[in-house]
């Protein structure tokens, strides 16, 4: 069972992400709250698998709690959810150590398959906020930062990295591309090195920042 705390402050809202979340057999909704300061307080208090958590909030909005509880060493994999295309939130909450950012907008079953993504292990950004990134950094010209040096990310390594800002898993990334998982691997490997970036969701937030994907 993936074990899942919701922090969403607008009651609706929250009940209609529960009931849905509910309809799946494994996952486990074990707490639901309404501001930042309790999710904070239920996360250390049930160290859930996942955190799904509203940006604004009441007390302490997302980026607050993301900070709080990795600065605790409790931080569980977590998954920002709002209803605005806010490109600096996105970089501010996933460079303080969530793994994935999603607009409201999405399908039940896209909102499921992100839940299982993170608990296995990958991150889930929004193709929308990652394509807004990129435009809002974009050099004059359109040309990728740091094109042609001795670091460059390959092609392979850039529709690797697509398939990662996706959510897709070593495995599935194997499949897709039809070349081995241990090859995935060793891909994986390479951009985190050439990206100076500690896991896949700061390889993505870097690869969009310096215009490879």
């Amino acid at each position: 069972m993936i074990r899942i705390v919701l922090a969403e402050d607008h009651a609706i809202v929250r009940e209609g992400i529960a009931s849905l979340l509910r309809l799946e057999p494994d996952l486990e909704l074990i707490a639901e709250v309404a501001d930042g300061v309790a999710a904070v307080e239920a996360c250390e208090r049930f160290a859930p698998d996942v955190l799904l958590l509203d940006m604004r909030m009441p007390r302490l909005d997302g980026i607050g709690v993301v900070h709080a509880l990795a600065a605790a060493g409790r931080l569980p994999a977590t998954l920002v959810l709002t209803t605005f295309d806010d490109d600096p939130a996105a970089r501010a909450v996933v460079a303080a150590g969530a793994r994935g950012f999603l607009l409201k907008d999405i399908s039940r079953v896209r909102l499921v398959a992100a839940v299982r993504t993170l608990a296995a292990g990958g991150s889930m950004i929004s193709p929308a906020l990652t394509e807004a990134i990129q435009r809002a950094i974009a050099p004059v010209g359109g040309a990728p930062a740091h094109a042609g040096s001795s670091d460059a990310i390959t092609e392979r390594e850039r529709e690797v990295l697509r398939l990662i800002a996706a959510g897709y898993s070593n495995r599935e990334i194997a499949s897709t591309l039809a070349i081995a998982e241990g090859t995935v691997k060793n891909h994986v490997s390479n951009i985190l090195t050439k990206l100076d970036a500690r896991d896949r969701t700061r390889a993505v937030l870097r690869a969009v920042e310096r215009g490879y994907i």
